[in-house]
């Protein structure tokens, strides 16, 4: 873990300005373009350090990183990512799902390494996974595609449960594809559910009022670049209204949630360093296949799972990769 004094000495480095960094030769820079904030995604832009630093890039030495952050603002994203592009940097890193097609409408030159939870090909970012051809490839990690089997989780974690919540960030580009895989899987499994919108932390407690209104027993908290980086914040709302919760990500459980199931995070920002490295040393984009990490976690807060009365059934405990007590 990154300490936030050592974060913030990392952020004023990363915010040195480029024409100063020039004194110390042409080095390459990757342009880094992210729908989240820098504390929100400090673990993983440490990784993106690292697989670079795999290929022989080293931060500071021999290539540069000019940071562009939205701060979950997904409208700032196509000026950031022209701001990049102006700048003439070597390669983009497009760090989520509203980083990927900002960048590409940018630049159909400037290669693009992307990490994105949804399919390239149907987005239209890739011709194919094995064949990407044009200026991008990238990484995709298992996110939007789980939506269904976290519903199915916390429908087998709480099975008296009937009616179930599911919040969706209405400006990410995923909203119709989720709440329509969503609404598929509840059908199929005898369920209703309830899609509640929020782009905010300001939209937050109407969204927990609502759910009282409604009298839903349940929560699906969709994948999305900001709700990501409000785990603390949706541990605590949660568990202080008592509702049984699954999100994409392992920092919810830890934050007291309740239950995550995703890909490791971090890897395929590790994994896109590799890429822009490669990238840096010659390779095309449209030559390097579109990885996809497959290793799933699934993490139980058994503290929280007793706080809210719930006994969690021994077979999905058992299938568990992480528990917290």
């Amino acid at each position: 873990m990154i300490g936030r004094r050592e974060f913030i000495t990392l952020l004023g480095a990363a915010a040195w300005p480029l024409a100063a960094r020039a004194q110390q030769g042409a080095l390459p820079v990757v342009g880094f373009l992210s729908s989240s904030s820098a504390w929100e995604r400090r673990e993983e832009s440490a990784a993106f350090v690292r697989g670079l630093r795999e290929v022989g890039f080293i931060e500071g030495q021999n290539v540069l990183i000019d940071y562009r952050w939205s701060e979950g603002h997904y409208e700032r994203l196509p000026s950031l990512a022209a701001d990049l592009v102006h700048r003439q940097v070597n390669v983009i890193a497009a760090m989520g799902m509203p980083a990927a097609p900002a960048a590409k409408a940018a630049s159909g030159t400037i290669p693009i390494v992307f990490r994105i939870g949804v399919d390239p090909v149907e987005l239209g970012l890739v011709a194919s996974l094995n064949r990407p051809g044009g200026n991008m490839t990238g990484v995709v990690s298992l996110n939007v595609e789980l939506e269904p089997k976290r519903l199915e989780l916390l429908h087998e974690l709480v099975p008296a449960v009937t009616t179930i919540a599911a919040l969706i960030n209405p400006t990410n580009p995923n909203a119709e594809t989720q709440t329509r895989d969503i609404q598929a899987a509840a059908s199929a499994l005898g369920l209703q559910v309830r899609t509640l919108s929020a782009s905010g932390e300001r939209d937050f407690d109407k969204v927990f009022e609502t759910m009282g209104e409604l009298k839903v027993g349940a929560l699906l908290i969709a994948g999305d670049p900001y709700f990501g980086g409000q785990n603390e914040q949706f541990g605590i709302l949660t568990l202080r209204h008592g509702i049984p919760t699954i999100t994409p990500t392992r920092d919810f459980a830890a934050a007291g949630g309740l239950m995550s199931y995703c890909g490791s995070v971090a890897e395929p920002y590790r994994l896109s360093g590799v890429y822009c490295g490669r990238i840096l040393k010659g390779e095309r984009p449209s030559d390097l296949p579109v990885q996809r990490p497959t290793k799933l976690d699934l993490v139980l807060n058994l503290k929280t799972a007793k706080a809210l009365g719930l006994t969690v059934p021994a077979t999905l405990l058992a299938r568990a990769d992480e528990v917290i007590e």
